[in-house]
């Protein structure tokens, strides 16, 4: 559809006629009829993430007694990684991107800003699909080599420069519209992913909408999706501007399977990649090479290698902040080998080897099921319970070090670990057995394709159990 064409903001009464009723449908609608309200909770919370974000980066390091409660640079990191992202992950999962649609910051200030900027044309480079994928790692990776978790300067640095560049964009390419959200944010390709399961999405009855063709004027959707023909959860924002629109669009219940399992549903690359090679793959490795012993033995091997040949330069340790972490009065300084490996295990061990052993899985079981419905993007969507229980695992590592710090009580935490992990193991292994299912009904054939899908669930749940009950 034209980019940008969707400008108004229609008035009129919501019909009840052929939006299905219930609480469920109800809240959406309520979420559309109060727009201002939602707008005033998405300022506060402008506010409140500028405050974190800003204030603790001038501050100094904490004391050795200091705790979450009594020092406000403890409080932001708590905050931040430990509660405010594990608890996006969780919510996207379970409600679709009501992150994105109602509460993000950054899309909030963009889309404002874009109310006063230049509307220029949206070029074809800004379109491809593939940046959120390459947005995503390349903030993971910067992430780790500059320690965002643990210092403000370079959370301020991260998600500042992000919220910079998603008002400029706005500014350049706005008109009311998420621009950035839609094509460039970080976080937008892993929203995606994790979205097609959530078991809420605003349902669209095409023939509903087509009968109330003159009735309505057209919704101003932020992220530019076409509500007539969205059969995903995935682009949407989950806002409720448009419930309630031509009596055809409600907020509704759903199988957290069915989009992955709807054959007329997309099955982007895109989105593939970035589950497979993104949230599988980069991020993975980088919640697990602080506590992983291979890495260790590799840097320990080389650093004696360096000095046994008097090669020195890797070692130093004189990089700024900003590209390496550095922080002589934490005493956390990293050398040049240990931004190089850093870069070898996200990228190569991640990236290239996890991600691309994941996705040689799909491509297998593709083949073996040898029909053009079941493609390898298909294949790797049944991997998405997997992939949120992944990325919450990795975030509430986080959380544990808060925890762990204050001294709280901990009992629950191999639960809570083993029962995450057998869910995304289990759902990921129903979805990939149903789909096989409904294109090979049993044999050989069958077993074989079940068994290459069983592969990349295998490993990732090997990799965590490596983490929690090995290292």
């Amino acid at each position: 559809m034209p980019e940008q064409t969707i400008v108004f903001h229609t008035r009129r009464p919501e019909p009840s006629g052929a939006v299905p009723s219930g609480r469920i449908a109800a809240l959406g609608l309520f979420l559309r009829r109060n727009r201002r309200a939602i707008i005033a909770v998405q300022w506060c919370i402008v506010v409140f993430y500028a405050a974190l974000v800003a204030i603790p980066a001038f501050m100094p390091l904490p004391p050795g007694s200091a705790h979450l409660w009594d020092n406000l640079r403890l409080f932001a990191q708590f905050i931040f990684w430990g509660i405010w992202w594990p608890g996006v992950m969780i919510a996207t999962v379970t409600l679709g991107r009501v992150w994105c649609g109602l509460f993000c910051p950054e899309g909030s200030v963009s889309e404002w800003v874009s109310r006063y900027g230049r509307g220029h044309p949206l070029p074809r480079w800004l379109k491809w699909a593939g940046w959120p994928f390459v947005a995503f790692v390349c903030t993971t990776v910067y992430g780790q080599l500059v320690s965002v978790y643990e210092y403000p300067q370079a959370a301020l640095l991260v998600l500042g420069g992000s919220t910079v560049a998603a008002v400029v964009i706005g500014l350049l390419y706005g008109r009311e519209k998420r621009i950035w959200c839609r094509y460039l944010c970080p976080a937008s390709g892993v929203f995606a992913v994790l979205a097609k399961i959530a078991p809420l999405h605003y349902k669209v009855d095409r023939e509903a909408w087509d009968r109330h063709a003159s009735d309505f004027e057209p919704v101003n959707c932020a992220p530019l999706v076409d509500v007539r023909r969205m059969s995903s959860a995935s682009e949407c924002h989950a806002c409720g501007r448009c419930a309630g629109q031509r009596d055809a669009v409600s907020l509704s219940l759903r199988s957290p399977f069915a989009e992955v399992l709807d054959l007329s549903a997309p099955a982007k690359t895109a989105d593939a990649a970035t589950l497979l090679f993104g949230v599988l793959g980069v991020a993975t490795a980088a919640f697990q090479w602080t506590v992983s012993p291979w890495f260790l033995k590799i840097k320990l091997a080389l650093a004696d290698w360096l000095v046994e040949h008097e090669h020195f330069a890797l070692l130093d340790n004189d990089a700024p902040w900003w590209l390496l972490t550095h922080y002589p009065e934490a005493n956390d300084l990293f050398t040049w080998l240990d931004g190089a490996l850093i870069l070898a295990y996200l990228l190569v061990g991640g990236g290239l080897l996890l991600g691309g052993t994941l996705w040689l899985c799909t491509v297998l079981a593709a083949r073996i099921a040898n029909d053009a419905r079941l493609g390898w993007q298909r294949f790797a969507l049944t991997l998405a319970p997997m992939a949120a229980a992944s990325v919450i695992l990795g975030l509430s590592m986080l959380t544990v070090t808060h925890l762990k710090a204050e001294h709280l009580w901990l009992g629950w935490l191999p639960v809570f670990r083993i029962t995450l992990l057998a869910l995304g193991t289990t759902a990921s292994l129903w979805l990939s057995s149903s789909l096989i299912r409904t294109i090979i009904a049993s044999g050989l054939r069958a077993g074989s394709a079940m068994l290459a899908m069983a592969l990349p669930v295998g490993v990732m749940c090997g990799l965590w159990s490596l983490v929690f009950f090995v290292w």
